[in-house]
């Protein structure tokens, strides 16, 4: 091994120990200062999370945190002691969310004046909403950012202590902090993160800014990590990044997505394998073939594409083309035949005319997608796309908007009737709406209504499927797996 290379993961190992003995202080120091503070119950912590899986995670260990602190958690901000928001800045709308809500807590804070307000995550990366939250929200105690998530008991026990509102924001830290604890929502599900940041810097997203550079965990970690959650039952695993094939890049080992995903596949166990966001320019057919070839990984690919128009992906920051899009679609479906695909479409970007946005609908069409997350562009402040010419009224843009929703309707429909009389795998999860009936998942993603008992949630069975109804399939029970 390089010898500079030695000392710096020396070095780091160094640190990680300091770390996790700081927070290990914290943790009981918190615990001291809550029982002294509140005597007459148990702390109460709320979590709040908006947007993405990767935010939920950060939850989850938020809450592993809180946990560690001695605390409980409520189910509503109006019996918690302690409240956090963890916001997501990819656009406007959950922003004003975010904003409308923290405003509401303002009644909390003056009928109990030691409860404590923090807000963390993506918007809180941003200069002008911290300074804004400074500003109009005085109730706020603590404001942090992305990269400090660590730093959380740390940071709260600053606030009781030194009586005074905390903004650690843009915090500059290159090493992923293992061993935070974690508490999972739920027990079929589990996110797992085995990247942070984003180096694409697409022109419309803010995600570099406020999240970083990646970093790669350590396989080790992850593979150790996979293990646990297999172990401890759950079914349904997702592997996290804001891209995930450019996984290991930033690794002294030589390992790719690929190979990593292989060698997740290769734990024994019970369970599906999912990953998401993969961007275009980094799928490889080797993780294709790994995918065909896998044990426990869905027959499931959602893949944004964001534009078929190739002036738009160049306006984008994307660095594919429309074709190599559809080349990589091709070998997908050639591989694996019974692959769900799913993508994100930005309707409205700067610049787009009707006949951009024809070509998106006209791939949309090509592919066959069995469903779609979709949006109109929303303007986010430092980014290249916030700066460029935008001449398209918001009016035209919602029609356009409408129009691809009744085109991929269609097609979701049309990839659900292709399952009927069908006998498929799925995972039981809940109780339906409907009473005496349950809620089921295919590997594709795709919802299944099904009568059964409660006892057969966490479940997996073989169902024929005999209908459908808008976007999901009715099924019967076959046999329990």
């Amino acid at each position: 091994m390089n010898i500079v290379i030695k000392r710096r993961i020396i070095l780091e190992n160094a640190k990680e120990n300091l770390f996790l003995n700081d927070f290990e202080k914290y943790f009981d120091l918190m615990k001291n200062l809550l029982h002294q503070r509140i005597t007459s119950h148990v702390p109460r912590a709320f979590v709040r999370t908006y947007g993405c899986q990767q935010n939920a995670s950060d939850s989850e260990k938020l809450k592993g945190m809180l946990s560690a602190m001695g605390c409980d958690f409520a189910n509503s901000c109006e019996n918690a002691d302690i409240i956090v928001f963890n916001t997501c800045a990819v656009r406007e709308n959950a922003e004003d969310r975010v904003f409308g809500n923290v405003g509401a807590l303002k009644s909390l804070k003056k009928k109990n004046p030691s409860l404590i307000i923090a807000l963390c995550g993506c918007m809180m990366e941003q200069q002008h909403i911290a300074d804004k939250i400074k500003l109009s929200f005085p109730f706020v105690d603590l404001v942090f950012g992305t990269n400090s998530l660590h730093m959380f008991p740390k940071f709260i026990y600053e606030v009781l202590t030194e009586k005074k509102r905390i903004f650690k924001r843009d915090i500059k830290d290159d090493l992923i902090h293992e061993g935070l604890p974690i508490k999972r929502e739920g027990s079929l599900k589990a996110f797992l993160p085995i990247m942070y940041g984003c180096n694409n810097f697409c022109s419309y997203c803010v995600v570099p800014y406020v999240r970083g550079r990646e970093k790669s965990r350590d396989s080790g970690a992850i593979l150790n990590e996979i293990s646990q959650i297999v172990s401890e039952g759950y079914k349904d695993i997702t592997l996290l990044g804001q891209n995930v094939n450019s996984y290991g890049k930033t690794l002294n080992e030589n390992i790719n997505f690929a190979q990593l995903l292989k060698r997740v596949d290769n734990i024994s166990g019970g369970y599906w394998l999912r990953f998401m966001t993969s961007h275009p320019k980094d799928a490889t057919k080797e993780l294709i073939d790994v995918m065909a070839q896998g044990k426990h990984i869905c027959h499931h690919l959602h893949l944004p594409f964001q534009s078929g128009s190739n002036k738009i992906l160049t306006k984008m920051n994307r660095r594919y083309t429309r074709e190599k899009y559809l080349e990589i679609v091709a070998y997908i479906k050639e591989k694996i035949p019974d692959i769900s695909l799913t993508s994100d479409v930005i309707v409205g970007f700067p610049g787009e005319t009707y006949d951009d946005f024809c070509e998106t609908l006209s791939l949309i069409k090509e592919v066959g997608f069995t469903s779609l997350f979709t949006f109109i562009y929303s303007k986010r402040v430092g980014t290249p796309a916030a700066k460029m010419e935008d001449p398209i009224s918001e009016k035209e843009k919602s029609a356009w908007f409408k129009e691809l929703l009744q085109v991929q309707n269609n097609l979701t429909e049309q990839q659900c009737k292709k399952y009927v009389r069908k006998t498929i795998k799925v995972l039981i999860e809940g109780k339906s709406t409907k009473p005496g009936y349950l809620t089921a998942r295919t590997q594709g993603n795709i919802i299944v209504d099904l009568a059964g008992n409660e006892n057969l949630i966490g479940k997996f069975a073989m169902v024929d499927i005999v209908d459908t109804q808008n976007w999901f399939l009715k099924g019967k029970l076959i046999s329990v797996l």
